[in-house]
């Protein structure tokens, strides 16, 4: 079930990840004026970041946050190109919430892809737009290679964001339905990874932390504003690692080494393992 299909099931119980936790304070909201810092953090490290391994060519869909278009994924989408990956941008405008046509013309958009390249699409999506990408998997799991969300609030209370009255005014939809956010909580059945950053100024870093209890599910912490998340030099590199992983042998961020330096991870139990 997703916001495509929204029958009436009882209210699930709140997942591992979901915590109560309020809206990022008035200090965490003023150091999102770093944003400008990052981009040009990912400028400076540019000469590094180009002699990392090429990818493999598949496809990659961007899902842009709430107020948002494709303008604001340019960087992401450019670092994905030069990276050798196949980026596609979600090509709706600004994204206003899930209107009425807007997830259809997702998985419409995930069906040529998929089609075009021969193969399974990754999603990667930031803030709401990564609401779209998980959805969009649970939808058409055959289609998809993995998710990947940037500071997305899909569990906890969806009052715990600085955008939620924002969201209620552009969408037209009421921030808080139990049923529909019981089936948001729930992580795709693909490789699902979710970076976060505790300093994240818009969404509450609590409310991006998937089940600990899936194998398939991980947490990747970097230092990062909510705003400047996707031209992060930090969050850039583990979407990198990320869809460098062969889905059929998927592992966990590895914080070993530098990285420890670098990255954080949530702790998941390996003895559990699933099939997706």
């Amino acid at each position: 079930m997703s916001f495509l299909h929204r029958s009436k099931p009882p209210p699930a119980p709140h997942d591992d990840g979901d915590v109560a936790a309020g809206a990022p304070n008035a200090w965490l909201m003023m150091m999102e004026a770093r944003a400008p810092w990052e981009a040009l953090a990912l400028m400076a490290v540019s000469p590094w970041m180009s002699r990392l391994p090429s990818g493999d060519g598949h496809a990659v869909i961007v899902f842009p946050g709430l107020g948002a278009g494709d303008t604001s994924t340019f960087a992401l989408r450019s670092f994905l190109r030069h990276q050798g990956y196949s980026p596609y941008p979600w090509d709706q405008g600004l994204n206003l919430g899930p209107r009425e046509g807007v997830l259809e013309q997702c998985r419409s958009l995930i069906e040529k892809v998929h089609s075009r390249h021969g193969g399974r699409v990754s999603l990667l999506g930031w803030s709401l737009g990564g609401i779209y990408a998980r959805e969009m998997a649970k939808e058409v799991p055959d289609l998809v290679r993995c998710v990947i969300t940037l500071g997305t609030p899909f569990t906890g209370h969806p009052k715990a964001t600085n955008a939620w009255r924002f969201y209620q005014f552009v969408s037209g939809h009421q921030p808080h339905d139990e049923d529909l956010l019981a089936e948001v909580r729930k992580p795709p059945p693909v490789p699902t990874t979710s970076i976060y950053s505790k300093t994240d100024g818009v969404v509450s870093w609590q409310c991006s932390i998937n089940p600990t209890r899936h194998a398939h599910t991980e947490n990747i912490e970097v230092h990062a504003s909510h705003l400047g998340m996707g031209m992060n030099p930090l969050a850039l590199y583990a979407i990198f690692d990320r869809l460098r992983q062969d889905p059929a042998h998927w592992k966990r961020f590895d914080v070993q080494g530098a990285r420890r330096w670098f990255f954080k991870v949530a702790h998941q139990p390996e003895s559990v393992t699933e099939t997706y």
